[in-house]
């Protein structure tokens, strides 16, 4: 399929396609004598772990290496095991600082609503 097919069934723009593709994420991508890009069906697949993995707080390089371990069929458990509770460690703390975000706009939405229901019920000076 051309890039413009791939770019429709992923949602991923042809810019980042050729990124993921200049950085060995898409490695399956040939070139016919026109040079156009032809991508086969698995694209669509590797395109969408890509986009999970990067959502997921991994970095190109790591993505890079987890497509080459699976391509290359040698997955070192132990490393994929750190890795994954690294993630998770990350992912542990952003959790933790987003509720800290949360409680901070609870606290500062109350403050704006009375502040708002004040001025609403307070006289106005120009009417006395």
């Amino acid at each position: 399929m051309r890039i413009a097919e791939l770019e429709n069934r992923t949602g991923v723009s042809r810019h980042t396609l050729r990124y993921y593709e200049k950085e060995g994420l898409l490695l399956e991508v040939h070139r016919g004598g026109n040079n156009y890009r032809d991508y086969p069906e698995k694209a669509i697949e590797r395109v969408s772990m890509v986009c999970q993995l990067k959502d997921l707080g991994f970095s190109i390089r790591e993505i890079r290496d987890l497509l080459n371990a699976l391509r290359n069929d040698s997955i070192d458990c132990a490393a994929g095991a750190r890795l994954m509770a690294d993630k998770k460690a990350a992912v542990d703390r952003k959790i933790r600082e987003l509720r800290q975000v949360k409680k901070l706009l609870d606290r500062e939405q109350k403050r704006l609503e009375q502040s708002a229901a004040a001025q609403c019920s307070a006289p106005d000076a120009l009417d006395q």
